[in-house]
């Protein structure tokens, strides 16, 4: 039974990402949920809308907890990143790439800028914790392990913006940190193709 309810729960965080989607139109997918396999991973994905953004997401609990961050990550820890939160996702949305079509929610190029895995941390420590409680509670921290990210991050809810709760995600002062680092601006690219959003202008 216990099984059942952690399911129909999975099922309804992804009921507002379909009720804003048409199936028939988008290429992005309806998918699933997931359990647990090994660590837990990220994407972020570089999203042409109706403004240029970073849309970060974290696997908890069989979905994709998601943000945009119209910034992208920063390696300073002096950087305070805006981070809108945005609609759980399915977990099969880490490999999407592709062009969501003009009039259809989010309508423009989307690829995979960056993805790994990460690690919860509690004052700075790696902890086993439930990641959606922490987000409920409105601040997490977390270790990526991404080819272009790397190091300790934490997002902290700070209120409300058109309706979306507005976050601020910082990097942490650890090893990894290195204010002359520029991972948004330096490396364009797709880490699944090497595509970058141009490329998938010109395809058809």
């Amino acid at each position: 039974m216990a099984e059942n309810d952690r399911d129909r729960r999975r099922r309804d965080r992804l009921k507002e990402y379909r009720s804003k989607r048409n199936a028939s139109r988008t290429p992005e997918p309806t998918g699933g949920t997931s359990p647990p396999d090994g660590a837990p991973r990220f994407v972020i994905q570089k999203h042409a809308a109706t403004t240029l953004h970073y849309d970060f997401r974290l696997e908890a609990d069989g979905v994709l907890l998601s943000w945009a961050v119209p910034k992208g990550l920063s390696a300073d820890p002096r950087d305070k990143r805006l981070a809108l939160r945005t609609e759980d996702h399915p977990v099969d949305y880490l490999d999407f790439e592709g062009t969501i079509p003009g009039g259809e929610y989010g309508a423009g190029r989307v690829i995979v800028w960056d993805a790994g895995t990460y690690r919860p941390l509690v004052h700075g420590e790696v902890r086993e914790v439930s990641v959606i409680d922490a987000v409920e509670r409105g601040h997490v921290s977390f270790w990526l392990d991404g080819e272009k990210v790397r190091g300790g991050y934490a997002l902290t809810r700070t209120g409300d913006q058109a309706g979306k709760e507005r976050w601020v995600l910082v990097k942490r002062k650890d090893e990894a940190a290195d204010a002359r680092r520029d991972p948004v601006g330096s490396r364009p690219g797709s880490v699944r193709t090497g595509r970058t959003l141009e490329d998938l202008e010109d395809e058809p």
